[in-house]
């Protein structure tokens, strides 16, 4: 079997580890700070092929993907424009967004495993999504499909370049903002109180839970998913911000789209890697499930 280098890149760390076809066995054998320049990370993922003998690139990044060019990487703009199989043409190239990566891993063999369509967010930093439709994950026009941090519950919004509506008010940016406010350092520190029954921190983190609910209602009009997956750091908190999302979701949804499930992912912080490890070895069609 072909040996597959996967890579999950983000806007601070690079992760990897070499597939040999055991997606359970897959661990981390890297993780050090990605590369701040292009000649930087072509010469690393060469030499971690190299050291890998592997002869195909699975690769997850933070941002907008277009075949195999990277077109918007926010948190990397030197990735901007380039063709990542131009880059390593020895070997065979799989790319695409992080959130989109990750719902491949849980779609294939994981949280998503035994349904056709299925919603995942990202929420960390900023908010990434993925959708999985009659089982293929949706890529849109351009790439840029199921970009939910854009999605917009407040028509007083003016809106802004570089972040979407959701994701300045329910991201891991706005819980540290937050969490500010009653003295605590940052998003963990405000979903560690809430689990410990704090009043004032689940107070707080029951605003942008009903906002996220009133926004995915929307969604689940639209797409009718089996279930919508939560990762990155605000799973942790889904034992808290489950119930008001819920409500809000539910209040905006007809009754026979009342029943979605809401969970956390499977392989949790693992899901990019193991997704591009699925992704390496699929090829271009990664994307296709089932």
């Amino acid at each position: 079997m072909t040996r597959v280098l996967a890579i999950d890149l983000g806007g601070t760390n690079l992760r990897a580890a070499i597939h040999i076809g055991n997606v359970a066995a897959l661990a981390q054998q890297v993780r050090e700070l990605a590369p701040d320049n292009l000649p930087a990370f072509v010469a690393r993922v060469g030499a971690l092929a190299a050291m890998g003998n592997a002869k195909a690139l699975g690769l997850a990044v933070p941002g907008l993907v277009e075949g195999s060019v990277c077109r918007w990487i926010p948190n990397l703009p030197w990735l901007d424009g380039v063709d990542i199989a131009a880059l390593f043409p020895d070997m065979s190239v799989a790319v695409g967004n992080d959130a989109q990566i990750a719902l491949l891993a849980e779609a294939a063999e994981g949280a998503a495993k035994d349904v056709s369509d299925a919603i995942l967010l990202a929420i960390g930093t900023g908010i990434g999504s993925a959708v999985l439709a009659n089982g293929r994950i949706v890529a849109g026009a351009h790439g840029g499909a199921c970009s939910f941090g854009w999605a917009c519950a407040d028509i007083k919004d003016h809106g802004e370049e570089r972040s979407g509506w959701l994701e300045r008010v329910a991201s891991g940016r706005a819980l540290d903002a937050l969490a500010g406010q009653i003295g605590l350092a940052d998003s963990r520190q405000l979903i560690a109180a809430a689990k410990a029954g704090d009043l004032a921190a689940q107070t707080l983190l029951e605003v942008p839970a009903r906002q996220l609910g009133t926004a995915l209602a929307g969604a689940v009009g639209l797409l009718d998913p089996g279930v919508i997956l939560v990762s990155g750091g605000l799973a942790d908190a889904l034992e808290v911000i489950a119930p008001p999302l819920l409500v809000a979701l539910r209040r905006q949804l007809p009754p026979h789209l009342r029943g979605i499930e809401l969970k956390p992912g499977e392989f949790g912080s693992r899901a990019g890697l193991v997704g591009a490890a699925l992704a390496g070895q699929a090829g271009n069609g990664w994307r296709q499930i089932r």
